[in-house]
């Protein structure tokens, strides 16, 4: 398969619970060789995340370090209400957002109910993004995520974090395996990050790509091994993918 040349979904020590700066980041990237970093610390509801004025200025973040392309995001929480973790205002600073279900901050409410939790959040045209859509502990129905997906034009994680810790993201790996033939019958993208929470782990695609090589998938619908496919998808209005 064609490399990958950007990693998403990162976090730093403004996340509370991750280990390293947005520059360590950036260096490792370079030295894996992406083209683009993407910087989504964890939205409000998080223990010990940034506070929300962080997203107040994150245009003084360099729009480049180390040669690489730095975006900026949020790995918003999606809410038992179906709402997103982050109010309005503060989204609309981003270059994109990210839905993820966080067991901290969610209860499980049942495989439909999840569902129609995520997909609610899903129709925000700034998340860009599903994380981790790979654990039991609070299921999703993936017939109905990946027919959401295609409608509102939002790409499904492979995060290789999730197959690192296997043995507590109960059922990933045969989640992932559903999901992807769905993506697959239905043309719909999905982006591979690391969910890195240590710079040593940027770039780090090695399992994901692993259960990808096994599936045969469809690098057509890989969205982050093209820089101009990966920047058109997330920078641009929101469209319906034709791939």
């Amino acid at each position: 398969m064609r490399k990958l040349i950007a990693d998403l979904h990162t976090h730093t020590i403004v996340s509370g619970h991750a280990y390293g700066t947005i520059r360590e980041n950036a260096q490792v990237a370079a030295q894996r060789g992406l083209e683009i970093l993407g910087c989504t610390e964890h939205a409000p509801g998080i223990p010990g995340t940034c506070d929300p004025f962080y997203y107040m200025n994150v245009k003084m973040i360099p729009d480049t370090i180390y040669n690489v392309k730095i975006l900026i995001g949020s790995e918003i929480n999606v809410m038992n209400d179906g709402t997103l973790s982050l109010e309005e205002k503060l989204i609309q600073k981003l270059d994109y957002a990210i839905a993820g279900i966080h067991g901290v901050c969610y209860e499980d409410a049942g495989r439909e109910k999840n569902t129609d939790n995520l997909i609610e959040c899903m129709k925000h045209p700034r998340v860009k993004i599903v994380s981790h859509p790979d654990d039991d502990h609070t299921p999703l129905n993936y017939e109905r995520l990946v027919q959401a997906a295609k409608e509102y034009a939002v790409a499904l994680e492979v995060n290789n974090s999730s197959l690192i810790k296997k043995y507590s993201r109960l059922n990933c790996y045969e989640n992932y395996r559903i999901m992807l033939k769905l993506c697959e019958q239905y043309r719909v993208p999905i982006i591979v990050n690391t969910d890195a929470h240590d710079p040593d782990a940027v770039g780090e695609f090695t399992l994901a790509m692993e259960l990808l090589d096994e599936l045969k998938f469809d690098e057509e619908l890989i969205l982050n091994n093209d820089r101009e496919k990966l920047l058109k998808f997330i920078l641009s209005e929101r469209t319906r993918f034709t791939i």
